[in-house]
């Protein structure tokens, strides 16, 4: 199984007024990030509002990432679905696109029991021989990944990795011990990142790094290098970010700060809200605190 690790932007969904993905937007922004050094590409997370995209949508933006990247650095794409069967025709969809990896999502209107979760992830890592993230975010989820599920999760072949969005920093230890080693995490952006990595997490899968990459990667090298006082200097500097990018509306804050830095990645599909003026105010201050001004992606 290909191993995992690094900073792993949640690319934002560049489409036009048309419905139209804007592929040269959009392969210029995988260009800009694999230059800053990530480590990989996730399209289709919840900066890539997935759940606001038609399947049309969904699979241009896997081909535009995964061609952009041409093999330079993986592919992890999202796939989300309220049934076992569309996430698993999303997963084969998205491995037959050329995607590296699956970043897996569960959409649930109603309540689904633990049996049911399980046994969902499970059919999308059976459909394909890529390896498998899972994510949970119970702020937006109606079911969550218990410790047990994730621990019977983690004896699949195909699953060994988790981003965990619960901002309960202490239910990655749990993770990790749990899971005997085998389930990997990468941690989200309602963690500090460098508090993750300490802890024995092997990158981060996130918005922000979406519009901060390079910071983003030096953050990374530092942890690797076990310097945490630099470590943690830094990831003082850019928590910023990440305070903005919770008060704002998600696709909003990122997508603006990256139209400040000259990407016309275009406003959130409605009915989500676009990124207020006072909003794009504070997001450029926020950058230019960085040394990022406008056009100087």
């Amino acid at each position: 199984m290909q191993d995992l690790h690094g900073v792993f932007p949640y690319l934002v969904s560049p489409v036009g007024p048309d419905g139209a993905v804007l592929d040269q937007v959009l392969a210029r922004l995988c260009e800009h990030l694999i230059a800053a050094g990530v480590h990989g590409l996730t399209p289709l997370g919840s900066t890539g509002e997935f759940a606001y995209l038609t399947p049309a949508q969904r699979r241009r933006i896997i081909q535009v990432v995964v061609e952009a990247a041409a093999g330079r650095v993986p592919v992890v794409a999202g796939i989300a679905a309220t049934t076992t069967a569309e996430a698993v025709r999303q997963a084969k969809e998205a491995a037959a696109l050329g995607a590296d990896g699956i970043l897996a999502i569960l959409e649930a209107y109603f309540p689904v029991p633990e049996a049911g979760v399980v046994a969902y992830f499970t059919a999308v890592a059976d459909a394909t021989d890529r390896p498998v993230v899972l994510y949970t975010n119970p702020q937006f989820q109606r079911s969550d990944l218990s410790l047990p599920a994730l621990a019977a999760l983690s004896k699949h072949p195909r699953i060994g990795y988790v981003k965990d969005a619960s901002t309960n920093t202490g239910r990655l230890l749990s993770i990790m011990d749990r899971t005997e080693g085998r389930m990997r995490v990468f941690a989200a952006s309602a963690h500090i990142p460098a508090a993750v990595m300490l802890i024995g997490g092997v990158g981060w899968m996130a918005g922000p790094a979406c519009a901060i990459p390079r910071q983003s990667v030096r953050l990374y090298e530092l942890c690797r290098a076990g310097d945490w006082t630099a470590a943690m200097a830094l990831q003082r500097r850019l928590w910023r970010i990440n305070e903005l990018f919770a008060r704002h509306a998600l696709a909003a804050c990122i997508k603006g700060a990256l139209e400040i830095q000259g990407f016309p990645v275009g406003v959130p599909l409605p009915p989500q809200p676009a990124l207020s003026p006072e909003g794009r105010d504070e997001v450029e201050k926020a950058l230019a605190a960085l040394d990022i001004h406008a056009g100087n992606a």
